[in-house]
């Protein structure tokens, strides 16, 4: 008889989806990733579009870069965010479309 092969998630991989759900768990960090899956923008751009503050977008932003779903270019003074995970914006774009598909 064949013994059943029990595939189980290590600690670290079960710790860094954990990581990535609760980033998308915000509404803001959505809105921000969607609209950077759009395009390129800078920080005043982000407070502009979501009528936020400079400070608050920074505050998430700065949380994004740090899980590594965005990243930043320099120009001058200025910083351009994009999206920098691929399947995180996938992700998204299932849940979106599930969404409209009720």
């Amino acid at each position: 008889m064949k013994q059943e092969d029990h595939s189980f998630l290590s600690p670290d991989t079960a710790d860094e989806a954990s990581r990535i759900f609760k980033a998308l768990a915000d509404p803001t960090r959505i809105k921000i990733l969607y609209l950077l899956s759009q395009e390129e923008c800078s920080v005043s751009h982000i407070t502009e579009v979501l009528e936020m503050t400079q400070s608050a977008v920074s505050h998430q932003l700065s949380y994004l870069r740090n899980l590594r779903l965005v990243k930043y270019r320099r120009e001058g003074n200025t910083f351009f965010y994009t999206y920098d995970d691929e399947h995180v914006i996938n992700l998204i774009n299932q849940v979106l479309s599930h969404i409209e598909c009720k």
